[in-house]
């Protein structure tokens, strides 16, 4: 396989997918404004709701099917586990058509047919199908089985001169009943505030990115930015990842043992407490996903907070940078 080196156009380009800028915000003014975005001391509020822009109420709590239906864990294990999901209350499911090139749409569509009016759907169209965003729509509704989507989601960002096009697209979708909201994924403070620059932007219902106990980056800037515009954001990730520390965490095994919940369940209850997050983890078996299931009766202390806190840290400017330049290089070259 060719692994030239990126040319300076191509390496910023991907940088600026990645949501890397120079120069880069100033820490003190994004700590203070993720300080007032999320709920430092606490208590997760009652039902585990949260409110999209247009009031509509979807579940902190739902499921991500990025590795199901390909094979990794056997179908019928796999279908168990998103049932068992729904059943204590991860309505939310979230998919997309490059996942397994369609495998994973064709695979939830198969395990909700029959209760499609119980789930929030989500879905998206890649960036390379900005052009052809109803053409992409409609292969996903059909390998989903339905007639429409709750949710539907650029999956990176495109070019800003693109936006009011894709922004155009969507909005046609949803008033011909396809679609029911839109949103991106994967973009950064800057190409949000561009977003609400086009007309109709502002109708976008959520950002969704990588978000973790062990990648806190997105509360220096991104997060609060979407507080402020009353739009969640929806987490990615929100345990950390293929091969993450955290589920295996002593910090989190031992507050866990006070809640009589896992170590994962302290991970995502941190992330829903504030009202303002929407987690996805995905679950391989009945038994990860009741072991998920379990943050939404987790109610994690003031204490358990500051221990999180002092525990994973967000990191430095420095620190994020090279961290998420080592995975561009590892990724890209």
């Amino acid at each position: 396989m060719n692994r030239g080196f990126l040319n300076r156009r191509q390496f910023s380009a991907r940088c600026a997918a990645f949501g890397i800028s120079l120069p880069l915000v100033n820490v003190a003014y994004a700590l203070q404004g993720s300080a007032q975005a999320l709920t430092a001391t606490g208590a997760s509020p009652a039902g585990h709701g949260v409110h999209l822009p247009d009031g509509t109420a979807v579940p902190a709590l739902g499921q991500g099917a990025w590795h199901l239906g390909q094979g990794r864990h056997p179908p019928a294990v796999e279908e168990q586990a998103i049932r068992t999901g729904i059943s204590l209350g991860m309505t939310l499911i979230d998919t997309s058509g490059n996942y397994g090139n369609g495998r994973s749409e064709q695979f939830i569509g198969r395990v909700i047919a029959g209760q499609r009016e119980r789930i929030f759907l989500v879905s998206k169209v890649e960036a390379d199908e900005a052009d052809g965003i109803a053409r992409a729509c409609a292969a996903s509704l059909l390998r989903l089985g339905t007639s429409y989507l709750d949710l539907y989601l650029l999956h990176w960002p495109v070019p800003t001169p693109l936006f009011s096009g894709v922004v155009a697209a969507f909005e046609r979708l949803r008033t011909a009943g396809k679609i029911r909201a839109w949103g991106v994924s994967n973009f950064n403070r800057s190409q949000m505030e561009d977003l609400f620059r086009v007309p109709d932007g502002h109708r976008c219902a959520t950002n969704q990115v990588p978000y973790s106990l062990y990648d806190r980056r997105i509360e220096r800037d991104v997060l609060p930015w979407c507080v402020q515009h009353n739009m969640p954001v929806m987490a990615y990730s929100p345990l950390g990842g293929d091969n993450s520390p955290l589920v295996n965490d002593r910090t989190l095994a031992q507050i866990g043992a006070a809640h009589g919940c896992s170590a994962a369940a302290v991970a995502l209850g941190w992330l829903i407490r504030s009202g303002k997050v929407i987690a996805i983890p995905e679950s391989g078996s009945p038994a990860h996903a009741r072991a998920n299931a379990a943050a939404l009766s987790t109610t994690l202390t003031a204490a358990d907070i500051a221990t999180l806190d002092a525990t994973f840290p967000i990191p430095s400017e420095t620190t994020e940078l090279l961290r998420r330049l080592r995975r561009l290089v590892s990724r890209w070259l």
